[in-house]
């Protein structure tokens, strides 16, 4: 971090301008002379460079530009580097980090708006949005001059991420999780990432009073996060106007499954890929190799349990010949979840 001194009040920030906390700025040359001192001793196999936001976006984004410049120009550092771009920073700068880093993010922080105005006045997500799309773009241009041109210098090749706090507002994980699709419709947004809120400003009454960081929530939403960008589900799938909110004993993916009966039992020799691809206890890789297995034969329980399924949990949801008493239909939902959740625990 380049400095802990901020302009900014922030209400879930320890760095928030009000709060009497030792502050400490690090010099360009200094934050170089250290990255490249780990560096050699191979300490460390790159720089995640963020900052407080110190006079204005501006400024502070221009310092972090030239520490990358000079690692890579003048010391040849060919570690990875990401940057945390600054809300409202100029396109311009943000072309120029783009140039050096592998991958830039710009947080959300808050899901919705109306929440980040109350938490962070001084904030908006118009901020946020902006050097996003200038990232974007900086991207894709790059893409097709490299299309078109033999020597391109590089921009931003490992696309970029953002981060949303969880807990700090009221926000339901409905969401978050549409805010996240909506993100990932973005062709280079690669990461979202979810950070439990940890309660550093007891003392401002806008934010709640929790003991511990909601760890759990923030597990679950990652786990709702996979399902998004590999199991081809959507957001209103996950949770929906009547369940807003995960559920915090059960997986995403199995709740998902318990809440539609009616789509179960998939028989394994007959099912769509991403069908198969819906049924707890098959993964990724599990219904590829279903798929390629049962070209040469039917497959049954044993032949499941080589794959990698994991039969104790898929064997309500699917049917292959003697698996099929288990499923859905005669069994209820409710005493499947209450097996499953006294099998896995918090799990699923």
């Amino acid at each position: 971090m380049l400095t802990n001194y901020c302009k900014y009040d922030c209400a879930y920030c320890i760095n928030r301008r009000s709060n009497d906390i030792p502050r400490a700025t690090l010099s360009v040359s200094e934050v170089v002379s250290v990255t490249m001192e780990f560096y050699r001793r191979n300490y460390i196999e790159g720089l995640f460079l963020s900052s407080g936001v110190v006079r204005d976006p501006d400024y502070t984004m221009e310092r972090m530009v030239r520490i990358a410049k000079d690692l890579r120009e003048k010391y040849k550092f060919n570690g990875y580097i990401h940057l945390k771009s600054i809300p409202g920073a100029s396109r311009e700068l943000v072309n120029a980090a783009g140039r050096y880093a592998d991958r830039m993010s710009v947080n959300v922080e808050i899901p919705s708006e109306a929440k980040l105005k109350y938490l962070a006045p001084e904030k908006d997500h118009a901020s946020v949005y902006r050097p996003m799309g200038f990232i974007k773009q900086g991207v894709l241009e790059n893409r097709e001059d490299r299309k078109r041109m033999v020597h391109v210098p590089r921009f931003v090749p490992a696309g970029q991420s953002t981060q949303m706090i969880v807990g700090a507002s009221d926000d339901t994980d409905r969401t978050i999780l549409t805010l996240s699709s909506a993100l990932y419709s973005m062709p280079t947004m690669r990461r979202v990432y979810y950070s439990g809120y940890v309660a550093v400003n007891s003392y401002d009454s806008r934010l709640p009073a929790l003991k511990q960081p909601p760890l759990v929530r923030e597990h679950r939403l990652y786990q709702a996060d996979w399902l998004m960008r590999f199991y081809k589900f959507r957001a209103d799938e996950i949770t929906d106007g009547g369940s807003p909110n995960l559920d915090l004993d059960i997986d995403p993916k199995m709740a998902w499954a318990l809440r539609h009966p009616e789509q179960f039992p998939v028989d394994v020799n007959k099912a769509p890929y991403e069908m198969i691809l819906r049924v707890p206890g098959i993964g990724v890789r599990s219904a590829m190799l279903i798929l390629n297995a049962r070209k040469f034969r039917k497959l049954n329980e044993e032949h499941l349990r080589k794959i990698g399924v994991v039969v104790k949990r898929a064997k309500y949801f699917l049917t292959c010949g003697e698996l099929s008493i288990h499923n859905l239909r005669e069994a209820r939902p409710d005493v499947v979840r209450r097996q499953l959740t006294f099998d896995f625990g918090n799990d699923g």
